[in-house]
């Protein structure tokens, strides 16, 4: 009987681990570390960079190749391919300065979040709340030292997509990257407006309710913080869009007279 029940829970237990470094692997390549066309390391390799077993990271590649990102060439290795989330990827990485771009990007982001707010609230363990805290400490650490906060920003929305354990949510938002927190410091649509101390303890304060939220297993609390907060978002992105045609019609308005 013993040896029956630690077979079983090999068995449970290889599926769990496939499935962290199909997303490893994922985020990398969505990312950019792996290109398209570009070949992964062996399975060897593979197997000690995430220390698992050779099987195991044959089942990653196989789920992999399933979706799409990768395929296998007998006796070259395996290879990533063309895939929509990488050219999803590089539009997000395309769409420039614009702040009517950064709205677009908004509206993405709330058909994403609000119910992944309200997933974790659902799902999470204590290690991953734990993460979502972190996130919104640093950025309170940061804000304090006047350094940039759009990282750790970004960090405390990917931890909240991380806690609903459906990678997809997490593989969407990387897709993103940063381009989801477009008004940083070093952002050129920064203004002082924008990015005063008042503005990031705002977003605080927003982060907020929805770490409260989602602590407290308050699905539809959480859904309705992150509404707000990323409602909030676009009226800020609106108000400086509509700063931005005013300057471009006083200028034309100053060259024609």
């Amino acid at each position: 009987m013993a040896t029956d029940t630690a077979v079983d829970f090999r068995v449970e237990r290889r599926p769990k681990l496939a499935e962290g470094v199909v997303s490893a692997i994922r985020a990398q390549v969505v990312s950019g570390v792996y290109a398209p066309g570009q070949k992964l390391p062996t399975e060897t390799r593979m197997g000690e960079l995430f220390g698992v077993s050779r099987t195991v990271v044959r089942e990653a590649v196989a789920t992999l190749a399933a979706d799409g990102l990768v395929e296998a060439r007998q006796g070259a290795g395996v290879f990533v391919k063309n895939h929509p989330t990488i050219a999803f990827g590089s539009i997000s990485a395309d769409v420039g300065n614009k702040v009517s771009h950064a709205l677009n990007i908004i509206e993405v982001r709330m058909g994403l979040e609000i119910e992944s707010a309200g997933l974790a609230a659902l799902r999470r363990n204590a290690a991953q709340e734990a993460q979502i805290q972190e996130a919104f400490f640093e950025f309170d650490r940061l804000l304090e030292r006047g350094e940039a906060t759009g990282k750790s920003d970004f960090a405390f929305h990917r931890e909240i997509a991380a806690a609903t354990n459906n990678s997809y949510y997490v593989e969407v938002l990387d897709a993103l990257g940063m381009r989801a927190i477009p008004c940083d410091v070093a952002s050129p649509w920064g203004t002082d407006s924008t990015l005063s101390r008042d503005y990031q303890e705002g977003l605080q304060r927003e982060h907020l309710a929805i770490l409260k939220a989602i602590s407290a297993g308050d699905a539809e609390a959480a859904r309705a913080t992150m509404r707000a907060h990323l409602a909030a978002s676009q009226e800020r992105y609106r108000t400086l869009l509509s700063g931005q045609q005013a300057k471009w019609m006083s200028s034309i308005l100053k060259r024609k007279t």
